[in-house]
């Protein structure tokens, strides 16, 4: 900041104390201290705001570009291809299911109604003819 040495320290020092005195030294010398301790705290402030507005600034730089490389409707086109071809093969799957789950229940009623024709026969064939006598 300032380029001040040892000896200019010490003639302000010497000066300061010839025109105030060694009462009102102290006082001044306390009051100094806190003018410059906020000096030092403004502009350390200052100079992290303008650090945090150049990071934002950044940031905001960072977005623009990755939100111009990003498609959004193009994302949701792919997704939206990728549900659609999960829900058909699910349909197809279940389809086929059904197919097959028919075709068993037609030979297991096609098997049925062959025991009961031949269970009627041999029930026919074992009766006696009430009929004939």
């Amino acid at each position: 900041m300032f380029d001040i040495g040892f000896l200019e320290l010490l003639i302000v020092a010497i000066i300061s104390l010839l025109v105030l005195g060694p009462e009102r030294l102290p006082v001044a010398a306390r009051a100094a201290g806190r003018w410059l301790g906020k000096a030092r705290r403004i502009v350390r402030q200052f100079s992290q705001e303008v650090d945090r507005q150049i990071e934002i600034e950044e940031l905001r730089q960072q977005l623009k570009e990755q939100g111009e490389s990003l498609n959004i409707e193009e994302d949701a086109n792919k997704i939206h291809q990728t549900v659609s071809q999960a829900l058909n093969e699910t349909a197809s799957e279940d389809q086929s299911s059904a197919i097959a789950q028919a075709s068993t229940a037609r030979a297991f009623d096609s098997q049925l109604n062959k025991e009961l024709s031949t269970n009627q026969r041999t029930t026919a064939r074992d009766k006696p003819d009430d009929l004939a006598s």
